[in-house]
């Protein structure tokens, strides 16, 4: 059982939000004893678990000017949109190093969503078990459909563990988490439309049967989702922090403002409601 747990979406380039919360977490020294986070989520969780104040930032914001952080022609040549060698090779071990030891020292639990592209089953990974593989794992978690490569890992093809558990919250509570914060990337209300790309997906991934039909439904596994999240939220089981206003930021955005803003906003948002966390942990 753990007191306390923290559990982040994905999002993309949405993430910079949950940068910022964690970046005000970080100073005020607030660490949970268990973390789960997919896609995004995940690329933040591991920066906050090695103590590294203002890495999420630079690693996104300052390199997304960068000409092979997104670009189209990172497609042409490797079918990525994202320049996943740049971000889970250069930047950790060359431009913006990784503290490695501190983060395997570490005492807090962490586990990382991925998607077995065979099954369509999520795939959990802990940080104990795969601490020299973490930057391969972090990539799979963060290898997002018709932008990226399926990740070979094992025995499995793996992809975005947003696909097949956007927001972990089920797996969280089967760990027994007690007191599960959540922090989202969307603003209250919001709700996934259908794909357009149910065809495309059949075409793509013709070979992933089980992610295919995880793509398929994926925007109301994810509604169901927080419709599960108000739910607890209302009946005060859980705590989430999400955009107290909403901004137009996509998942590959590169718009500098826009990202700081929504920084920011994660920050704020985190500095606002942390009185009001801290009674419901204590309570």
């Amino acid at each position: 059982m753990f007191p306390s747990g923290l559990i982040l979406e994905g999002g993309g380039m949405r993430g910079v939000y949950t940068a910022g919360v964690l970046e005000y977490f970080m100073e005020k020294d607030q660490y949970f004893p268990y973390v789960i986070g997919v896609s995004a989520g995940a690329c933040n969780a591991a920066s906050y678990l090695s103590r590294q104040r203002g890495r999420n930032r630079s690693v996104t914001i300052d390199y997304v000017g960068h000409p092979d952080y997104i670009s189209i022609w990172n497609f042409f040549r490797k079918r990525e949109l994202f320049g996943m060698d740049l971000i889970f090779d250069k930047i950790p071990n060359e431009l913006v190093p990784f503290d490695f030891e501190r983060f395997r020292a570490a005492k807090e639990r962490f586990f990382i969503g991925t998607t077995d592209c065979l099954t369509g089953d999520s795939v959990y990974f802990e940080k104990s078990e795969c601490v020299d593989d973490i930057l391969p794992i972090i990539r799979a978690s963060s290898s997002l459909p018709y932008m990226s490569q399926a990740m070979y890992h094992g025995d499995r093809y793996l992809m975005d563990g947003g696909i097949s558990d956007p927001i972990p919250i089920r797996k969280a509570l089967a760990d027994v988490v007690d007191k599960a914060i959540i922090i989202l990337t969307k603003e209250k209300g919001y709700r996934k439309k259908p794909s357009q790309f149910t065809k495309t997906t059949r075409y793509l991934y013709r070979d992933f049967p089980g992610l295919t039909q995880a793509l398929e439904r994926r925007w109301q596994l994810y509604n169901e989702t927080l419709e599960e999240i108000e739910q607890l939220e209302e009946e005060h089981k859980i705590f989430v922090i999400r955009p107290s206003q909403s901004f137009k930021v996509r998942r590959a955005e590169r718009n500098v403002a826009r990202l700081e803003q929504l920084h920011e906003l994660g920050y704020s948002d985190a500095e606002n409601t942390y009185v009001q966390l801290r009674k419901w942990i204590m309570n």
